[in-house]
């Protein structure tokens, strides 16, 4: 008996092993965006380590995600669809692949509220060859008028899907939930319903899979709520409602050295969700603006917190400018980031200028993400300014600075960074990833550019980078004896 129980220990050990290394989710694995592949790529350009490069169909600014031999992306596609523009005040998005740009156009007269475009769309998804990029299958989720306005920058696939090796799960906002196996063979599809976005601006949150359940984070203006459905069947397993207004943040599942959490950003708290019921375990209060980048957390220590400020929601009741953490304005305020500690409840909510308490190991008023999430990499937290091109880094532990640089050359940032290989990868809107060595010096080790608008989160997994531009996804893996 003991070779056959060992021969299964070992194939139970490999199977792990090719999980570890897929990217199943926004931010792969945990949502860490990091990986330990020593083969992934550190440089490319249009005509170096580009393994593969297509044409993808449509507009979409969801992140690509990698199972095995198989890379899923979803789409948009439309007659009468105009490409992806920068907008005013640099990006708006959920975490990495969220609704972007700047205030939406609002047709004639300035401000007002667009209207959804009267042209049909169809909702795809697309699963394409790892090794050569060509189609294996695409399904058609949904084909229709759609039900809410999107301002110039975002798309009508902006939630990056996610996937258990057996089905795949794709979000479209308000245009429903769509889960297929990987053959592509349609399992369920679910209708959260629709709901106003803040001034049309559309939706950009992505799901996350974790322990058999979906859950999607749905904030707006009109009934914000927390879903968990059955992976298998799409049967609402429950439904939390949330007092928040509009946010892009993605949820998490914070697995930590006590329990598991789902960890939700809010324009005004930050929430804990207990995985099977739904209860609210713990709230943070202390944000301020509309929330855009998602959680990042290790098994100890959950690091959160908005970006507030120039390009952000908050402010003053009603109008623009004023203080943080009102209700519907835009404008200044703080822009905090803490680091929670696993096992809290009730309100943890930091009181009377406090840093820190039994449940905040620390806080900077000053250091919360705007649009790309955070990235917790050897020792530091990593957060990228929206505009400017300024990359701060943070002790993991105790909070404190260890620099704030701006990378030279660099464009605003709405794609969140990634790390491998001692490196942390930056991502501009132009299109080039900026490389800086990972540790507590400054160091710029160089820059590689493919010349096209990308506000996608990419995928690293199997030995290579899955990158999305505005018209193309990349595979770039090394092909010539370089890193």
């Amino acid at each position: 008996m003991r070779r056959p129980l060992l021969a299964l220990a070992v194939c139970a050990a490999m199977a792990l092993a090719v999980r570890a290394s897929d990217w199943p989710q926004f931010r792969g694995p945990n949502g860490s965006a990091t990986s330990d592949d020593k083969k992934l790529p550190a440089e490319w350009d249009k005509d170096k380590n580009i393994a593969w490069k297509v044409k993808v169909p449509g507009y979409g600014w969801s992140g690509p995600i990698v199972w095995g031999d198989k890379v899923f992306v979803t789409t948009a596609v439309s007659d009468k669809q105009t490409k992806p523009a920068a907008g005013f005040g640099g990006g708006f998005g959920g975490g990495g692949p969220g609704g972007k740009g700047g205030f939406p156009p609002g047709g004639k007269g300035g401000f007002g509220m667009p209207k959804p475009p009267d042209a049909v769309h169809k909702w795809e998804v697309h699963c394409l060859n790892a090794s050569d990029g060509k189609v294996v299958w695409k399904q058609t989720a949904k084909e229709g008028k759609p039900t809410v306005p999107i301002q110039a920058s975002n798309t009508y696939a902006s939630e990056t899907p996610a996937t258990d090796g057996e089905r795949v799960y794709a979000y479209f906002g308000m245009h429903g939930v769509h889960c297929f196996d990987t053959a592509g063979k349609v399992i369920w599809s679910k209708d959260l319903g629709t709901y106003p976005i803040a001034l049309g601006f559309g939706t950009g949150s992505s799901p996350v899979l974790a322990d058999g359940k979906l859950f999607v984070q749905c904030d707006n203006e009109k009934e914000s709520f927390l879903i968990a459905l059955d992976a298998k069947t799409g049967e609402k397993v429950w439904r939390k409602d949330r007092t928040e207004r509009t946010g892009w943040s993605s949820p998490i599942v914070w697995k930590n050295n006590k329990r598991s959490e789902v960890i939700c950003v809010g324009p005004r708290q930050v929430r804990s969700y207990d995985p099977a019921t739904g209860d609210v375990l713990w709230e943070l209060g202390g944000m301020s603006g509309q929330p855009k980048a998602s959680p990042v957390a290790t098994d100890e220590l959950l690091y959160v917190g908005t970006g507030g400020g120039p390009g952000g929601f908050g402010g003053g009741t009603g109008g623009f400018g004023g203080g943080g953490g009102g209700k519907g304005g835009f404008g200044g305020g703080s822009r905090p980031l803490m680091a929670v500690k696993p096992g809290g409840s009730g309100d943890i909510t930091l009181k009377g200028g406090a840093k820190s308490n039994d449940a905040i190991a620390w806080s900077q008023p000053q250091a919360g993400p705007q649009t790309a999430s955070p990235l917790v990499y050897r020792d530091l937290v990593y957060v990228l300014d929206e505009r400017g091109g300024v990359l701060h880094s943070y002790d993991t532990k105790t909070g404190k600075q260890v620099y704030k640089e701006r990378i030279p050359g660099a464009r605003g940032f709405t794609s969140s960074p990634w790390a491998y290989d001692d490196k942390v990868f930056c991502l501009d809107d132009a299109g080039t990833t900026h490389v800086v060595q990972a540790g507590p010096e400054f160091k710029v080790l160089g820059k590689n550019s493919l010349g096209e608008m990308s506000w996608s989160s990419p995928a690293a997994a199997n030995g290579a980078l899955y990158l999305r531009t505005v018209d193309h996804l990349y595979c770039i893996r090394t092909t010539d004896g370089s890193k």
